[in-house]
């Protein structure tokens, strides 16, 4: 099949990471992005799309100095990934609770101000998506089948529960970001393996 050969990682890698599997829940928004419901109901994600965004989101995040890019996981099976990836990149991150006012109250010591803020599922990371809106700062998000994305700036339909699932994002995002900005020459990877993104 010609149109795998343009994917960023091989179809197999994608599908053994689980990275098309979403949820029973399907909301509207996320419905141009479902490829088929499977046997037991959950929702397919079609792969070109996710691999598509990615490439889009790499882009765009590229156009950010690390400094300025906020990531924020409040589910745990995404911290390892967020962790590699800031070590990886040098952006900004919230692995766990996010700190209220981070971004909104300028008296706060931690206070910074991120041009763009990444949140790994929307709904447990709803408090810095709030402080996003709050302070016009554009948001990309990783959306499952069961999120809503009215907020939203940007979506990478995935699966954002699973943890390999996350890793290999990440580990892509980190790859492709730091192409985009120059600083890794084509056809090389990041020094830290996949393996350390998923958690394996």
């Amino acid at each position: 099949m010609a149109e795998t050969e343009q994917l960023l990682v091989p179809l197999e890698q994608y599908l053994a990471a689980g990275i098309h599997i979403g949820t029973k829940f399907r909301t509207k928004d996320m419905e141009p992005f479902i490829y088929k419901i499977n046997p037991n109901g959950l929702s397919i994600l079609n792969v070109q799309k996710i691999d598509e965004r990615l490439r889009i989101a790499a882009k765009m995040l590229s156009k950010y100095e690390p400094q300025d890019i906020l990531i924020v996981c409040r589910r745990e099976n995404g911290w390892q990934a967020v962790k590699n990836f800031a070590k990886a990149t040098g952006v900004k991150f919230y692995a766990g609770r996010y700190p209220a006012g981070v971004i909104t109250n300028t008296n706060l010591d931690t206070y910074f101000e991120p041009k763009v803020i990444f949140v790994v599922d929307p709904w447990p990371d709803k408090n810095a998506v709030s402080d996003a809106l709050k302070t016009g700062v554009p948001i990309i998000a990783l959306c499952d089948s069961n999120n809503t994305t009215n907020d939203l700036d940007f979506i990478i339909p995935c699966n954002n529960k699973g943890t390999k699932s996350i890793g290999l994002i990440f580990w892509i995002l980190a790859n492709g970001y730091l192409r985009e900005r120059g600083t890794l020459p084509k056809g090389k990877e990041i020094e830290i393996p996949l393996v350390d993104f998923v958690g394996e």
